[in-house]
C-alpha cells in the first residue's frame, strides 16, 4: 500500500489529565486537532512559541505518547499499537537535549549500535562494527571516538552521536525536535548542513521542530505554525515567510532580527497584547482571539478551520 505522502497526520489530539481537585481531573489540551502531510524526502518545519505543543506532536506521531484521538499513517498504512514495532525502523527521533538523551554509561559505539542490536541488523560483530564506523563517518565523527563516553564530547558532537543513532536503522522519516537549539550558532550551521546532506544522500523526510524561524526557513520545504495546540497556518516556506496571512504568524515573523540596520529601522514589530491563555482554560472559539487585533464576535463563537488561500497556503482565520 503506497501513498502520495509518506506521513499523514489527521486530527491528532493529545490530552493530558491534570488533577484539579480531590476526585476531579481536567484535560490539558496539548495538541488539539492537528492535520498535515509530509512527502518522501521533504522537510516540514514546525514553529511556534514554547508550550504550543510542537514536541508533543512529534512524540505522538512516534507513539512515545499514546494519542488521545486522530490517525497517523505511514505510507498509507494507519499506525496502531500493534504495528508500531514494525514501523520503529522507518521512523526515528533526534531529541532536543544532547546531554540527557545519551546514556552516560555507554560508549559511543554501544549507543549507535543499540538500534542495530534491537532490530538485529548485522550478521556478526565485524559487520556491526563496520556499520557503526560508517555511521560515525557519515556524521563527521572519527573512528577513535567509538570507545569514548558521551560526557567526553561537546554539545555539537553529542548531537551528531544522537543523529548517527537515529540513522542506524536507515529510517525514511526523522522527527528533529529542536535538534540545534542547544548548540552554538557556528555548530548549528554545521549540523543543519549535515541534515541537508543526509537528506540528499538518503532521501529521508524530516519534521523539523524549532524556535528559530531563520533556521526553519533555510531547511524547510514547507512551514506549519502552531498556536496553543492547533496549526494556524501552513504553506510553502518562502510563501509563509514573505506573505504571512494569520495575525499570529505576522507577529512571529516581525520578531525575527534583520541583519540590515536600514531595513530593520523601517520594519514594524507587531507586539501582541495580553498573555497566552492556559491550555487548561482555553477561550471559546478561536484560541488566538484574546490577543488578536482583528478579533470579532464571530471569533468567539466558532473556531476557524484551515482554508486554502491559494497554492496550498492554508490559514485558520475568520477575518483574513
Amino acid at each position: 500500500m503506497s501513498s502520495e505522502y509518506l506521513i499523514e497526520v489527521e486530527d491528532l489530539k493529545q490530552y493530558f489529565p491534570i488533577k484539579t481537585g480531590f476526585f476531579k481531573t481536567t484535560p490539558l489540551k496539548a495538541v488539539d486537532g492537528v492535520t498535515f502531510n509530509i512527502k518522501e524526502g521533504e522537510t516540514l518545519g514546525l514553529v511556534g512559541e514554547s508550550g504550543c505543543g510542537k514536541t508533543t506532536v512529534g512524540r505522538s506521531i512516534l507513539r512515545l505518547y499514546e494519542p488521545t484521538a486522530g490517525t497517523v499513517k505511514y505510507n498509507g498504512e494507519v499506525i496502531t499499537d500493534k504495528n508500531m514495532a514494525e514501523h520503529r525502523k522507518n521512523m526515528q527521533m533526534v531529541f532536543q537535549d544532547p546531554y540527557s538523551s545519551l546514556n552516560p554509561r555507554m560508549t559511543v559505539e554501544d549507543i549507535i549500535g543499540e538500534p542495530l542490536d534491537v532490530h538485529k541488523l548485522y550478521a556478526d560483530k565485524k559487520e556491526r562494527r563496520e556499520k557503526i564506523l560508517g555511521l560515525m563517518e557519515l556524521v563527521g565523527l572519527n573512528a577513535e571516538h567509538a570507545t569514548r563516553y558521551a560526557h567526553e564530547f561537546s554539545g555539537g558532537q553529542r548531537q551528531r552521536i544522537g543523529i548517527a543513532r537515529a540513522l542506524a536503522v536507515n529510517p525514511k522519516f526523522i522527527v528533529c525536535d529542536e535538534a540545534v537549539s542547544a548548540l552554538d550558532v557556528s555548530i548549528q550551521a554545521q549540523v543543519i548542513n549535515m541534515f541537508e546532506d543526509l537528506q540528499e544522500k538518503l532521501g529521508v523526510a524530516y519534521l523539523f521542530i524549532a524556535h528559530d524561524l531563520l533556521v526553519v526557513r533555510h531547511i524547510s520545504n514547507r512551514i506549519a505554525v502552531m498556536y496553543l495546540g492547533k496549526v494556524v497556518e501552513i504553506g510553502d516556506a518562502d510563501e509563509v515567510y514573505d506573505h504571512p496571512i494569520h495575525p499570529y504568524t505576522e507577529s512571529l515573523l516581525s520578531a525575527v532580527p534583520i541583519p540590515d540596520p536600514i531595513t530593520a529601522k523601517k520594519s514594524q514589530r507587531i507586539v501582541l497584547s495580553g498573555d497566552v491563555p492556559s491550555p487548561m482554560n482555553m477561550p471559546t472559539g478561536c484560541a488566538f482571539r484574546t490577543r488578536c487585533r482583528y478579533a470579532t464576535d464571530k471569533c468567539a463563537e466558532s473556531c476557524p478551520a484551515l482554508t486554502d488561500k491559494g497554492g496550498g497556503h492554508m490559514v485558520a482565520c475568520h477575518n483574513r
